[in-house]
């Protein structure tokens, strides 16, 4: 999904509206109060000088709504940001991007509860699949899965490293009936779909796995820098 156009804002700067509330004796804005934008957004909540600043709810005309903390007129800190599709995200907020800690709610019901970097997920975080239950925990980078994880299915995981979404290199499957598959994920014919939701991972099939060993449980060498998670079986998760 992408947020693109929920988050803008018609500059109560240098615009008329209407604002009812606590001003300082140089007129601007200052304490508690109520804005009605020319565009029909609405602010109700804490100003410093004639800036959003501190805790407010901003009401968007297209249904999006943000309750949280501000700083100069951006979102800054810990807030909520209802999206007009249905989704949600708790958490953290760095000039009016989602950074640091925060998880979010997509429109299909799954969910990814972790790191971000400038709207996207970036560091450790765990995506389910709200249809499936199955998830991937690990590394992301630029709201991609690169590095250690696991790919962890209902009876089964995948344990290795991930790059540009796909698990890469050597590897293991672990099933719950008490016996691992090791073995290496070749990328053949990768090819990038352009259809897939922006911010939420499809699985498509693009790769292929080289089986070499079936062996009783063992410690996977990578295992303490991997986190937990999803299982791949030849697949593939496009993101954005």
């Amino acid at each position: 999904m992408t947020d693109v156009g929920s988050e803008e804002f018609d500059d109560e700067q240098g615009s008329l509206g209407e604002y009812e509330g606590d001003r300082n004796e140089a007129g601007e804005r200052h304490g508690q109060g109520k804005a009605v934008l020319p565009n029909g957004d609405t602010y109700q909540g804490a100003y410093e000088n004639g800036k959003r600043y501190g805790q407010g709810t901003y009401k968007f005309k297209n249904g999006a709504r943000y309750i949280g903390e501000w700083y100069m007129n951006l979102k800054h800190g810990q807030g909520i940001f209802y999206y007009p599709d249905g989704s949600k995200y708790e958490g953290s907020w760095v000039d009016d991007q989602r950074q640091g800690h925060g998880f979010y709610t997509y429109p299909n019901g799954d969910t990814y509860d972790g790191e971000w970097l400038q709207h996207q997920r970036h560091g450790q975080g765990t995506y389910t699949h709200h249809d499936s239950g199955s998830q991937y925990m690990g590394r992301w980078i630029m709201g991609k899965m690169e590095s250690a994880g696991e790919l962890i299915h209902l009876n089964h995981r995948y344990k290795g490293n991930f790059v540009n979404n796909n698990p890469s290199g050597p590897g293991k499957y672990v099933f719950d009936i008490g016996c691992e598959q090791h073995g290496e994920y070749l990328q053949k014919d990768q090819q990038d779909k352009g259809d897939a939701e922006e911010d939420e991972p499809a699985l498509t099939t693009a790769l292929k796995w080289k089986p070499k060993a079936l062996t009783g449980f063992s410690v996977w060498a990578n295992e303490n820098s991997a986190p937990s998670g999803t299982s791949a079986s030849s697949s593939k998760y496009k993101t954005s």
